[in-house]
């Protein structure tokens, strides 16, 4: 959710912080407590206190305080009469996102992420962001605050260091809404497996519906539904799994069998299925960088067209797999300018999946 007029807030890239006054584009005009007005970039600024508030007001003009461990004290305070905030049907239904916006996206290895949650609703939210570390049962709790409806909080930063030890995140809150009946809503826990290398490939990152900037994001309840439920690994859910992989694998061997016997046809006009991935084109991938597993696989796909050039009408299936789509654009642009004149589609993904070019000689 954008910065507002009121809102409190702190710079990402220097010392201070203050009232929005007044945003102009994309620069927030910023007054400290000595009345002082800096004009910051938005995206330089954490909010720290939203405008908008209907949780105790006016109850007190204490801060509260609220431990979170032995080192860290968060906390906020009740200090005017706010406008309620306005409830939508769509807000009915919780959804709350997990958010990671990198401070240099150019350099994802080195940089730190900042840590936001969005409650998109109409209800108060008391929530509690924990971390794990390793595999033991120990949780530590890096963020508990109040979160307000239909806003976003700053909870924390992520560094490189941070990457390595994280295992797992989890969000647990009960929700509520102030002063009026509402429909009750079942307390949540989730936990979420990280993988940390998804921080540092570029792909895992676009804007969303809160954050124009590309951001990491996860979706922790949508529309009241939990996007990553716990799953107790109970003997029959282990039982199933390990024979839902044994299937898949199956599968898999199959259509490669199928693929070698296909392409083994006699006849030079049969159609022709090539599979590139690498573990079918080399023995082992020892010692091959990625550009050497793309450079093997790209030469196979030139070996293939070369040897059949001369039978014109001849269809050639190339399975690359979707991944992240490196191999599939290489071999669009070979496609494209050197071998021009042939007719290049999708393949069947009722038989290849979604990751298969077709070429018509």
């Amino acid at each position: 959710m954008a910065i507002k007029v009121g809102d409190k807030v702190r710079f990402l890239n220097s010392i201070g912080e203050g009232i929005v006054t007044s945003i102009d584009g994309k620069i927030a005009h910023v007054e400290d407590e000595d009345g002082f007005v800096t004009p910051v970039l938005l995206k330089e600024c954490v909010v720290v206190g939203q405008a908008q508030s209907t949780y105790n007001e006016v109850k007190s003009e204490e801060t509260k305080t609220i431990p979170v461990n032995d080192n860290q004290v968060k906390t906020y305070s009740d200090e005017s009469v706010l406008e309620p905030f306005e409830e939508t049907a769509e807000g009915e239904k919780i959804s709350v996102v997990l958010v990671f916006e990198p401070h240099n996206i150019k350099e994802l290895s080195n940089t730190t992420w900042d840590t936001f949650l969005v409650n998109d609703s109409n209800y108060w939210m008391s929530m509690a962001y924990l971390w794990k570390t390793d595999d033991s049962d120990q949780w530590t709790t890096k963020h508990f605050t109040m979160l307000e409806p239909g806003t976003q909080i700053f909870i924390g930063e992520l560094t490189p260091a941070d990457l390595p030890t994280l295992k797992k995140i989890a969000i647990q809150y009960i929700s509520f809404k102030e002063d009026r009946p509402f429909r009750l809503k079942r307390p949540i826990l989730t936990e979420i497996a990280i993988d940390s290398t998804n921080f540092l490939k570029f792909h895992t990152y676009s804007p969303n519906l809160y954050f124009e900037d590309p951001v990491y994001t996860l979706e922790i309840v949508k529309d009241d539904r939990i996007m990553h439920p716990r799953r107790d690994p109970s003997p029959r859910n282990v039982d199933e799994g390990l024979k839902a992989k044994k299937e898949a694998d199956l599968r898999s061997l199959e259509r490669r069998r199928q693929v070698r016997k296909f392409s083994g046809e006699q006849d030079p006009m049969a159609p022709l299925v090539v599979d590139l991935h690498i573990e079918e084109l080399v023995d082992s991938v020892r010692g091959m960088s990625p550009a050497d597993i793309l450079n093997k696989q790209v030469d196979e796909f030139r070996d293939i067209m070369d040897a059949n050039a001369k039978y014109r009408g001849k269809k050639i299936v190339f399975i690359h797999g979707k991944g992240e789509g490196v191999l599939k654009n290489a071999l669009l642009k070979e496609l494209t300018h050197r071998y021009k004149g042939h007719q290049v589609q999708d393949a069947s993904f009722r038989d290849y999946g979604f990751g298969a070019t077709q070429v018509i000689i």
